[in-house]
């Protein structure tokens, strides 16, 4: 399928969630969508882990050997406080998007079983939850509190504007599953991610410039004031700095250069028009799966199933109760 032309204005939403609030995180959601949409954006995307929060700064109580009751209760309400895929939550931001007639995006802890995941959903104007994506490998301390995601859920979505699809926080540091994206053909790049550091920004523009597509990339303006005092855990924060995470968020066009941002300590939406014909010319000189491949030399296989810890084979047979009974009433 080809590139797509036309101009699409986009939405990269830097703000903080209601810390281990659910309700009042979709409420800010719904405020924040829309000032997005009055502006025109008709594609917008909020940060990793924005319902109910990123939980920066918290040890949920763990250390090598031993977790704490403390900590257990920390988790606990982390899990109350995140969603169901699909659920009640889905079905409200589904409507929102479907209120505002846009493309929206958004970093949330999912729950499956008692197992909590690092996801982005994508849900179309229609209203729909049109994929997710689960975060494939948590980083660091995030490996004690979220599961791992699949093959299965390496989504992207077609849009008027082109595919858009990508990847959560560090994963994009990893060759292998940036190389999986592309092979999906993105003209708008999403990278909702945690990471404050100036180093981030090298790596957005990189990707931009590998993928010759538009990167969006979106983290949270997180003070420590916005924890609540009730958490078992907040002493832990003491040392932390006032601003615990910086912001950073960036629109970057397919050869490297800002569009918008990035912006630095403060919440902010940043508005950007994207021209499409941009991917198109940018693909002139180096398409990574295209023409500027070598398949013959190098290739990727990618395991698209969804894994489970228990799998059926066959049918199992209806039990013979009258074998059981001996024909007695």
């Amino acid at each position: 399928m080809g590139l797509k032309s036309g101009t699409v204005r986009v939405a990269v939403v830097q703000a903080a969630s209601v810390i281990m609030d659910k309700e009042g995180t979709l409420r800010k959601i719904e405020q924040l969508t829309e000032q997005a949409a009055g502006e025109g954006a008709k594609i917008v995307l909020f940060p990793e882990a924005f319902i109910p929060c990123y939980p920066r700064g918290l040890s949920f109580g763990s250390i090598v050997g031993s977790r704490t009751q403390a900590g257990r209760k920390d988790w606990a309400r982390y899990y109350r406080n995140s969603i169901d895929v699909p659920g009640a939550e889905t079905g409200y931001l589904g409507a929102l998007a479907a209120a505002h007639e846009i493309y929206l995006s958004i970093g949330v802890i999912e729950r499956e079983g008692g197992t909590l995941y690092c996801t982005l959903l994508y849900f179309g104007p229609d209203g729909s939850l049109l994929a997710k994506h689960r975060k494939l490998k948590p980083t660091g301390s995030e490996r004690l509190i979220w599961g791992e995601g699949d093959g299965s859920t390496l989504s992207a979505v077609e849009t008027p504007w082109g595919v858009m699809g990508g990847l959560i926080c560090w994963e994009n540091y990893m060759p292998l599953a940036r190389t999986a994206i592309y092979s999906q053909n993105p003209s708008i790049y999403l990278a909702p991610t945690a990471d404050q550091r100036e180093g981030w920004q090298c790596s957005m523009r990189h990707i931009a410039l590998e993928g010759r597509c538009f990167v969006l990339s979106c983290n949270q303006f997180v003070t420590k004031d916005m924890y609540p005092e009730d958490l078992e855990g907040y002493s832990e924060l003491k040392n932390q700095p006032d601003i615990m995470s910086r912001g950073g968020s960036a629109v970057i066009d397919p050869l490297g250069n800002y569009v918008a941002g990035p912006v630095w300590d403060q919440e902010e939406i940043l508005l950007a028009d994207l021209d499409m014909e941009q991917v198109i010319e940018a693909r002139y000189d180096f398409d990574v799966m295209g023409h500027y491949s070598r398949p013959d030399v190098l290739s990727l296989l990618v395991n698209e199933e969804e894994k489970r810890g228990v799998e059926y084979s066959g049918e199992t047979a209806p039990l013979d109760w009258e074998c059981f009974c001996d024909g007695e009433e």
